[in-house]
């Protein structure tokens, strides 16, 4: 019965990876609370994508995993796998989650993966071991599992059969369609044991990775495998796209230059955000007379950017056939996608950063993205794009839709100190394509510095780095949420190109690790404040 996970168990034990309302943690081997839980994650009743127990694990009042774990004996790692399956076969209609073993710091844990059910809802038994049953429906509210009664109940036997779009099977499509190789590159990137079975044939790591389903006799790929692990998802989701336009005269005016991103999503997403960070942000410093530090600030936040484009990566609707459209001029930058929010949200709570929807157009989306660090969470990018811009000192973002909700529009204004500099740059070089730009200007008294000799993301890395310091002194610094999104998007880049390295490298994950300067960070270091 056990199996391997697509996904890194580490890193999801440490709720690195699936935010903690999605895992339960369970020091011992409770039939009637574990089969409570799996029962509200297969009806996913916000589809969230379902969840995880964890058995052999304990945790603080907090919800957060204790190392190292209590663990499960050897000796009863087979009798409680047989008393799952007979718990399980009480689900209805039937339901069986993925099982894997692991071995976590000597100890055996028990992990189980319960996505949202096919066939939902699903109901069982309030008590499995008590000798009269009673079948009733469970949900998950924040990071409990109860009861679904009254209202609640109603609303969830609504949703019968009706399951979000990314994870339903694509019946115009065959397993065949699945790229093999797209697949294993995602498991070797996210850390996951199943990269190493090179003999699964492409149906069976398709099932493990639950992008495969259907009866064995006729297989069907879902719509989120094809998005992700084909050359050209546009073929059967026409307009699955990025469309990066440039206005040199403003949206108004006659010329633009237009740049299309298609193929799987992850790389699509990527390649989009990388054209953008490369021809479209400049930073500024302005150098004062009368003070000691000088004032940094880019035209548009990386950050920002990227947070509205995967928010529209996400939440899209790849039913409609109208691409994302990133729009530039040189007063602002303009994400655009179809459909709009979740009628439940109300647009004053968005500009405000509080919205939360009730229920999310796609559930596996989601998953992919935050395993390949393109999203932190989940209702993590509104309010991150809203605090990323005031702490450039930047106009507050705008967000739009209309009545219909037929779009929705992100606008994220320029820095008005960098506007005037923006301008002149290009109109003087007007070439979109170049990665590195070093323009140097008098304004009044004060000097303006434009320049980009460093991805955006590693420069704010090393204008925090003070000494030696911890990750956790990095990621507070940075003000970043996320352990494992501050070691893949900032410290490996960082020292991969070689301005940063580690204190103690024999032992990348020790206690005592702290990250410094190199002397090639320290010279790019002194460089930049010079400038």
């Amino acid at each position: 019965m056990s199996d391997k996970l697509p996904i890194n168990a580490l890193e999801l034990l440490r709720q690195r990876t699936v935010e903690s309302e999605r895992i339960e943690y369970k020091a011992g081997w409770n039939p009637d609370t574990t089969m409570r839980t799996l029962c509200a994650f297969a009806n996913d009743f916000e589809n969230l994508g379902g969840g995880y127990v964890v058995i052999g694990q304990h945790s603080d009042g907090d919800g957060k995993p204790i190392f190292p774990p209590v663990g499960v004996a050897e000796n009863q790692l087979d009798k409680i796998q047989r008393e799952l399956l007979a718990c399980c076969q009480l689900i209805q209609p039937p339901y069986f989650p993925v099982l894997s073993v692991e071995l976590v710091d000597g100890h055996y844990v028990i992990l189980l993966w319960a996505p949202g059910g096919q066939n939902r809802p699903y109901k069982v038994p309030a008590s499995v071991t008590a000798r009269h049953k009673s079948w009733h429906y469970y949900i998950r509210r924040y990071s409990s599992t109860v009861e679904a009664k009254g209202e609640i109940e109603q609303e969830l036997l609504s949703l019968t059969a009706k399951i979000p779009f990314d994870d339903r099977f694509a019946q115009v499509a065959q397993v065949g369609d699945l790229s093999c190789t797209l697949m294993r590159e995602f498991l070797l990137e996210v850390g996951s044991a199943l990269a190493e079975d090179v003999s699964a044939s492409l149906e069976s790591l398709g099932r493990q990775m639950n992008v495969v389903g259907g009866p064995f006799e006729l297989a069907w790929p879902k719509n989120v495998g094809l998005l992700f692990f084909n050359d050209a998802p546009q073929r059967f989701f026409p307009g699955t796209q990025i469309d990066v336009l440039w206005f040199p005269d403003g949206p108004g005016g006659d010329r633009f230059v237009e740049k299309i991103f298609h193929g799987p999503l992850g790389r699509m997403t990527r390649e989009a955000l990388d054209y953008i960070q490369r021809n479209f942000l400049q930073e500024t410093v302005i150098k004062h007379p009368q003070r000691a530090e000088a004032q940094r600030l880019w035209n548009f936040p990386f950050t920002a950017i990227e947070e509205a484009v995967v928010n529209a990566v996400y939440h899209r609707s790849y039913e409609e056939r109208e691409p994302i459209e990133v729009r530039i001029s040189r007063d602002e930058l303009v994400v655009l996608s179809f459909p709009g929010p979740d009628r439940s949200i109300r647009l004053e709570d968005l500009q405000a950063g509080r919205a939360v929807s009730r229920r999310y157009r796609n559930r596996r989306i989601g998953e992919f993205l935050k395993e390949l660090d393109l999203t932190e969470g989940r209702a993590t990018g509104i309010p991150k794009i809203l605090k990323v811009m005031a702490a450039n000192g930047s106009p507050a973002p705008l967000f739009e839709t209309d009545d219909d909700r037929t779009s929705f529009v992100i606008r994220l204004p320029r820095h008005h100190l960098a506007q005037a500099r923006v301008m002149e740059t290009m109109d003087v070089t007007m070439d979109v394509g170049r990665a590195t730009m070093d323009v140097t200007m008098d304004v009044g008294r004060d000097t303006m510095d434009v320049t980009m000799d460093v991805p955006v993301r590693v420069a704010a890395l090393l204008q925090v780095v003070k000494g030696e310091m911890s990750r956790a002194m990095l990621q507070q610094a940075m003000g970043l949420g996320n352990a494992d999104h501050l070691r893949k998007a900032y410290l490996v880049p960082a020292m991969a190109a070689g301005f940063l390295d580690m204190t103690v490298p024999a032992t990348p994950r020790s206690r005592q690790q702290r990250y410094r300067l190199t002397e090639k960070g320290k010279i790019w270091m002194l460089a930049h404040l010079q400038r």
